[in-house]
């Protein structure tokens, strides 16, 4: 595919995305009013180690469940990260016509289900039973280019969780909570500094504090540093209403819980060998250790 079609896709979901994470809108303006641009060095999604059965057969929820996607648009796989302590692992994907046309890299995570305790296992495994779960076929998707259809990928394929369940989940692991409640919608994406071209904002430090004066909520802390070729922040995550079911009365109600935040990164030349530099392309597993803490829900 074109790297025009994949472009389209990031596009749609970054129209849906940048409607519920308000501080979006506010970091645009911010640079654009200062003349530069807004350019996403990744977009990050979530998900589920774990088999599932559907019409097509057994379709694992992880990492897996979205790859065909992304390697049908030509991104490849180039990473792995690996997050013992929360059960998590990862890889980041790269478009070869990354640069030529701005495409994003991606960082895609998933939770090890089977890591967890028996009981978490249990509510994570009874939510997800009657996923309606997409098998992504290229051959139907090449005879329609029916970008509407793709993009249902990126969307939470079974009924809202019970509330109890997803407190429960919840208090062994954040993401397995956020997961059941939003799916594979965006987790976040992120604003390239690099890229920003204006002198008002030159580094991620400037653009931190424009966004703070601004009244954007943002992270304490910079992750990274400049040795090791990149630098990380994040606004706090968005709190929005979420629907789950009632578990007395099996009727849908809604819960505040969070949804994305949207970070800022900036990439530094590094010396891959003698006399060799390069700007750093990968990404730091502490970093993003960091930043999947970004969504836990803060109780009062």
């Amino acid at each position: 595919m074109s790297s025009e079609s994949v472009g389209y896709l990031w596009d749609l979901l970054w129209q849906e995305y940048s409607a519920r994470v308000s501080y979006v809108c506010t970091y645009q303006q911010m640079i654009t009013t200062a003349g530069g641009t807004v350019v996403n060095d990744h977009i990050a999604f979530r998900s589920l180690r774990l088999t599932a059965d559907s019409p097509q057969g057994e379709i694992n929820l992880g990492i897996n469940y979205l790859e065909p996607v992304v390697k049908f648009f030509g991104y490849e796989a180039v990473g792995e990260y690996f997050f013992p302590e929360t059960h998590l692992y990862a890889r980041h994907y790269r478009h070869p016509q990354q640069e030529e046309f701005d495409l994003p890299k991606l960082f895609i995570s998933e939770l090890i289900v089977d890591e967890l305790p028996p009981n978490t296992i249990k509510l994570i495994h009874q939510t997800i039973a009657n996923a309606n779960l997409i098998k992504f076929r290229p051959e139907l998707f090449l005879a329609n280019l029916n970008f509407s259809d793709i993009k249902k990928i990126f969307t939470r394929p079974w009924q809202p969780p019970l509330r109890f369940v997803v407190e429960e989940v919840n208090k062994v692991t954040q993401y397995g909570a956020w997961v059941l409640l939003h799916g594979y919608a965006v987790n976040h994406f992120t604003g390239y500094v690099n890229r920003q071209n204006t002198p008002q904002y030159p580094d991620i430090d400037t653009t931190v504090r424009g966004l703070a004066n601004l009244g954007v909520p943002m992270k304490a802390e910079i992750e990274g540093n400049i040795n090791c070729g990149l630098r990380q922040t994040a606004t706090q995550a968005v709190t929005e209403m979420v629907t789950v079911i009632d578990d007395s009365n099996s009727t849908e109600i809604q819960i505040p819980w969070t949804y994305a935040y949207y970070e800022i990164a900036q990439r530094y030349m590094i010396e891959m060998e003698p006399g060799k530099q390069e700007l750093f392309d990968a990404f730091l597993g502490n970093n993003a250790q960091q930043l999947f803490e970004m969504t836990r829900l803060s109780r009062k």
